[in-house]
């Protein structure tokens, strides 16, 4: 097992490296320099959300996913899910104990919930691979299998972020459509009772069936199923089509591929994702610290919720699994599944409360805080993953 300082090191190097660049967003924010304003920031989204992360999906998960690691990883999808879900319960948790202000519901749901799968354990992982004595084995092997479990990972969660989580996000912050009570009084006061007792009792059961379909109607509405196919989510399918199909990843993927010269390019694009993202959160963060309305209990109940809830909940459904040999028994993977359920909050909620044009402040308070806090949690909990699983 490794040192305990080393797996500080190795943990606390990536969160330095984010709150880094976050501090920059911050100051390019300034009033001061005015590089990084509101209009550039809402631009700057725009071009993450189109290009970058679609790019970046696509390079990392074509790479690394072939045929048969992607049937040896058929529970990672399942196990990303059920952080999605366990996530969104102690969310919920969370907003009813804390009650905060109702634009604020989804974004307190979505911090709870959708985790942070994609730059940090892509910076975690060949780290920890690299350290010498490790649990894993082999440096190189370890990186190599290493990279395909958190491609698909950080593939998986972009999918259920653009998909499932951003259009909850999206009910939960929809504002309530309210009657004037002027127009619910005018409506009492001209009931006149001209049926009897039977048809009435006959029109109140078409009337309750056609309230179901109304609301079925107007959920069907809030929720927008174009984010189902996402740039995110296209890329992922196009990047699992090129990865499993033979043919293809021998034309495009590989230093000998004829068409390479596409993946590099794809890659290199896919580079600037992570730098723009963080970039978005710290110019946010200035908004953040002037005017915020989230309300310390709920950030209380959040690092609750993401650093000790869900850990433990993974921890039972993980090891539950390998005992069901529903998972192989490979220290690595069980080691990838479960950082997924310790790490922070996904940075692509900046993007989302960017588009909604709502919680963006408390969106960087809630970031500053579980980041700030992070190097606690990525080195305590991995510590005990890889005592567990060694």
């Amino acid at each position: 097992m490794m040192k305990l300082l080393n797996l500080f090191i190795t943990s606390f190097k990536p969160v330095v490296e984010i709150l880094l660049i976050t501090s920059v967003g911050f100051y390019l924010a300034l009033d001061g320099v005015n590089l990084l304003g509101q209009d550039a920031r809402k631009i700057l989204n725009n071009i993450v959300f189109y290009v970058f992360s679609p790019t970046l999906i696509g390079s990392r998960l074509a790479d690394s996913v072939t045929s048969e690691s992607l049937v040896k990883m058929w529970f990672m999808p399942v196990n990303v899910l059920f952080t999605f879900m366990i996530g969104s319960l102690l969310g919920w948790i969370v907003v009813v104990i804390t009650k905060p202000p109702r634009h604020l519901r989804g974004l307190i749901v979505g911090s709870c919930a959708a985790g942070n799968l994609g730059n940090l354990p892509l910076i975690i992982v060949p780290a920890v691979c690299k350290e010498k004595g490790g649990p894993f084995g082999d440096p190189e092997s370890c990186e190599k299998y290493g990279m395909g479990y958190v491609s698909l990972s950080m593939a998986m969660g972009s999918i259920y972020i653009w998909t499932y989580m951003y259009n909850l996000m999206r009910v939960l912050s929809s504002p309530p459509v309210e009657i004037p009570q002027s127009l619910e009084s005018d409506y009492d006061s001209c009931k006149v009772p001209l049926i009897s007792s039977k048809e009435e009792e006959d029109n109140n059961k078409v009337g309750r069936w056609e309230k179901v379909k109304r609301r079925l109607v107007s959920l069907s509405e809030k929720v927008n199923l174009r984010t189902i196919f996402a740039p995110s989510t296209i890329a992922a399918m196009i990047a699992l089509v090129i990865g499993l199909i033979t043919p293809l990843r021998k034309l495009i993927i590989g230093t000998e591929a004829p068409l390479r010269v596409l993946q590099d390019s794809v890659t290199l694009v896919g580079d600037g994702a992570i730098p723009a993202m963080t970039l978005i959160i710290g110019g946010n963060l200035l908004k953040g610290i002037k005017s915020s309305g989230m309300k310390m209990s709920s950030i209380i109940g959040v690092l609750v919720a993401r650093y000790i809830l869900l850990p433990m909940c993974g921890v039972l459904i993980v090891r539950g699994a390998y005992k069901l040999d529903l998972i192989t028994s490979e220290p690595l993977y069980q080691f990838v599944l479960l950082l997924q359920y310790a790490v922070p909050p996904a940075m692509n909620l900046g993007t989302i409360t960017q588009l909604f044009g709502t919680g963006e402040s408390e969106c960087s308070v809630i970031m500053l805080w579980t980041y700030s806090l992070a190097s606690i949690s990525l080195t305590v909990w991995p510590t005990f993953f890889m005592w567990l699983v060694a």
